[in-house]
């Protein structure tokens, strides 16, 4: 194996400057993403259950294409690779698979001052483009809580939504034109303005790599907000809050944040919010950060094991049937509600009318004022909780979450739905966010663990099952920003139906010898095939 990639290394090295590697460490590096599931897997020893055969940095489209084209003659797989910060197992390659790592094209090409857009590479960071247009006295809008480890392409490939989509949207309302290089190995290009091919936008937008590898888009983007607002409300259920949100989104207000917690939820964020980070850190409070999702504080700089703390939760979550009943039977006001924090970013006069409207609304609901400091410390710490987590791991235990969206009169039921389907496997908590006219996102935050490795997979297997056919039932949709990837891809088709096999018919079209990402999306492998302990390459 390892003459048969240093081979292709030798071919495929100049088509890209030289910039090929066969190395371990390299390999190890880019043989998959943050999944979860392979979090565990790596966890049992297993660092690369399937490392690619060689890895290219390409610094052009054109570049890119000289690779797929090489891939396509010889039916070999390619997997486009950006940040590896996605959740949802989108990147798995095979020991014989080209991994192309986008990063060295990643230009601010040009800033269109007149017509508020900007041009950049695919595999630009994303707090580096934000830092970019900042300079410019402009801001994109997209804040996932990964814009430090993701970039432009992986948001597109996924349909990402940042933080403030109440304000600017979702990625694919950004976007106004894209190159791309498909399976044939053609550069495609599009633009809504010039009317060149836009219907490939939409097409290329959230699939994930397996019609195309985007490599350049062209967004709007806004001035920067001259002012932000913040509001926060207190409310005795989940049902009150969600339907002053329902309602705050109908009456034509936009703020570009609006989260509701759930009453456990909510009481993990005040328990944080108190007393500061730095407070809670050396505490060594388990389960307190911006984002309220369950995750532990690292025990502090050096430390080698999890805090006792960590450890006793991660015990306990081997009986999470016990503790989400417990939490079930205590009513909601014991918790301290639910809260609702919201954030304004337009101009002052706009947003002070906005946020006086919103408090009507709130008071009319039934919510309480709590002023603006829930709302502005969320805001503070609204990235800490994408790096917690390792402490959860290495004390035996997972976290993973779950971005799910329906109509406003099938969130609540799915709520609820999704929580008893996974009551028996994890612990669940959940906040509600992403707001819009129609409907909602809940984004649902859920611990597990087991005596060993091979066991804490088939709880995590169950876990997902349950959770998606859940979702499912109740007519909600199994991906709100995330993507798809193979954590999800095996109930596509039971949510979309034939709308499956119309993208394996344009996938017959965009890559007919099937080789960009295969297994994601639509065609994913079972995943207990693939990644097992023990069982490496």
């Amino acid at each position: 194996m390892r003459a048969a990639s240093e081979a292709l290394a030798a071919d495929l090295s100049p088509l890209v400057g030289g910039r090929a590697s066969v190395d371990v460490a390299d390999r190890v590096a880019y043989a998959r993403d943050l999944w979860p599931r392979q979090q565990i897997v790596t966890r049992s020893g297993v660092a690369a259950p399937a490392p690619p055969a060689v890895i290219v940095w390409p610094e052009s489209s054109a570049e890119v294409a000289a690779v797929v084209d090489y891939a396509r003659e010889r039916a070999i797989p390619v997997v486009p690779y950006g940040a590896g910060s996605g959740v949802c197992g989108g990147i798995l390659p095979t020991p014989e698979t080209i991994l192309i790592d986008v990063k060295r094209m990643r230009r601010i090409l040009a800033v269109d001052d007149d017509h508020l857009t900007v041009r950049a590479e695919a595999g630009i960071i994303g707090q580096h483009l934000e830092d970019g247009l900042a300079a410019r006295g402009y801001t994109l809008g997209h804040f996932p809580s990964s814009i430090h480890c993701s970039t432009l392409g992986g948001w597109l490939a996924a349909r990402s939504a940042g933080q403030c989509s109440g304000r600017y949207g979702k990625i694919e309302d950004m976007i106004v034109a894209l190159t791309a290089v498909d399976g044939n190995g053609r550069v495609l290009c599009a633009d809504l303005d010039r009317g060149l091919d836009p219907a490939l936008i939409p097409l290329i937008v959230g699939s994930e790599g397996i019609l195309a590898i985007i490599t350049e888009a062209t967004l709007r983007i806004s001035p920067a907000p001259s002012s932000r607002r913040f509001a926060s409300f207190l409310f005795d259920t989940t049902e009150a809050g969600l339907e002053v949100m329902r309602k705050i989104y109908q009456a034509g207000l936009r703020p570009a944040v609006s989260r509701l917690y759930d009453p456990f939820d909510t009481m993990m964020a005040r328990r944080g919010g108190v007393k500061g980070v730095e407070a809670e850190e050396a505490k060594e409070e388990p389960w307190a950060d911006a984002d309220s999702n369950p995750v532990p504080h690292h025990p502090g700089p050096g430390s080698q094991r999890p805090g006792l703390g960590t450890r006793i939760l991660a015990r306990a979550l081997r009986r999470p049937g016990a503790l989400n009943r417990l939490i079930d039977a205590v009513p909601d006001r014991v918790f301290g509600g639910t809260l609702m924090v919201l954030v304004w970013e337009d101009d002052p006069d706009v947003s002070a009318v906005e946020l006086a409207l919103a408090a009507e609304i709130a008071e009319q609901g039934g919510g309480r004022d709590l002023g603006e400091a829930p709302a502005r410390r969320w805001l503070a710490h609204r990235h800490s909780v994408s790096y917690r987590q390792s402490p959860m791991y290495a004390a035996g235990a997972f976290v993973d979450t779950m971005e799910v969206a329906s109509t406003w009169s099938r969130l609540l039921p799915m709520y609820e739905a999704v929580r008893g389907a996974l009551a028996p496997h994890v612990f669940v908590m959940a906040h509600f966010s992403h707001a819009y006219p129609d409907g909602a996102s809940i984004y649902f935050t859920f611990a597990g663990s087991a005596p060993d490795d091979q066991t804490t997979l088939e709880v995590y297997d169950r876990t997902w099952r349950a959770a998606l056919e859940a979702v499912v039932a109740a007519g909600g949709t199994l991906s709100h920003h995330h993507g798809v990837g193979r954590s999800k891809a095996p109930a596509m088709r039971a949510e979309q139906g034939i709308a499956v096999d119309v993208v394996r018919s344009l996938k017959d079209v965009f890559d007919p010898a099937a080789i960009l990402n295969p297994g994601a999306l639509i065609g994913a492998l079972d995943p207990s095939r693939i990644s097992e302990p023990g069982h490496g390459p």
